[in-house]
């Protein structure tokens, strides 16, 4: 039986939405909410976050992948329209390139096809020593802020609270067996250029995490770009109805 726990509403076509890091499936319960009365939304926790176990040290994104194929045959869920925000987005694309046209569409939400450059990998290096060093409580109450435009963070500050608060139902072994996933996925550039269902692309024009330089480099391969005027990486939470607007209309076309 597999480890993953989620929560569904609504019935219809299958839409599974796939939090990023530090994050949980509690993210999208206003999104459940609203798109449910045309949907059956499916939002799950990925392995070491929330009620989800991980039983390992290291866990890649094909791992994962692997974990939530098996998810969707024992819970008999055909043909799923996948979304994912950030993390989600890399993990969308590894269960693209695994499941193929057993997926009806696809989306990245402020994600990348692009591999880790050696920066950032670094940097993921250094998350693992913060994790290891600090734990989750200082480390997700430091991360989360920056995720949002520095203009708004006091307009904002009920939201990213609430944020902090969901990202410390991640397990300190779950962030760090996701960070190294991520320092170590490969690139998916040709994976989401050549999956034939539909594509959708959700950029923040302030994105720091995803810069939108590398956001504007998949726009001739998706069959939906959208840039977020004024949103950096949370704009599920910065551009509320506008992204869940945006959702809608990309699943109704599918």
């Amino acid at each position: 039986m597999s480890s993953i726990q989620f929560f569904e509403k609504g019935q219809g076509p299958a839409l599974i939405l796939i939090h990023g890091f530090c994050e949980t499936a509690a993210m999208w319960e206003d999104f459940a909410d609203a798109l449910s009365s045309e949907f059956r939304v499916i939002c799950p926790d990925l392995p070491g976050v929330g009620q989800s176990l991980i039983d390992s040290e290291t866990l890649s994104m094909e791992e994962i992948a692997v974990i939530l194929e098996s998810w969707l045959e024992e819970k008999q869920i055909l043909y799923p329209i996948v979304i994912g925000h950030s993390l989600g987005g890399y993990v969308t694309l590894a269960l693209a390139e695994l499941m193929g046209q057993k997926l009806k569409g696809i989306g990245l939400f402020h994600s990348t096809a692009f591999s880790d450059s050696q920066e950032k990998k670094e940097m993921r290096d250094r998350t693992v020593t913060f994790l290891v060093k600090h734990g989750v409580e200082k480390f997700v109450t430091s991360f989360v802020p920056p995720l949002f435009p520095e203009a708004r963070r006091e307009e904002l500050d009920e939201e990213i609270q609430k944020a902090i608060d969901q990202a410390k139902d991640c397990s300190l072994q779950g962030l760090i067996a996701l960070t190294r996933a991520m320092r170590d996925r490969k690139d998916r550039f040709d994976v989401l250029a050549d999956f034939q269902g539909p594509k959708l692309m959700i950029a923040g024009e302030l994105d720091t995490a995803v810069p939108l330089e590398a956001s504007k480099k998949h726009q001739e391969i998706v069959t939906t770009y959208l840039e977020l005027p004024g949103t950096g990486h949370m704009g599920m939470v910065e551009q509320k109805a506008e992204t869940i607007a945006i959702l809608r209309e990309f699943c109704q076309g599918i």
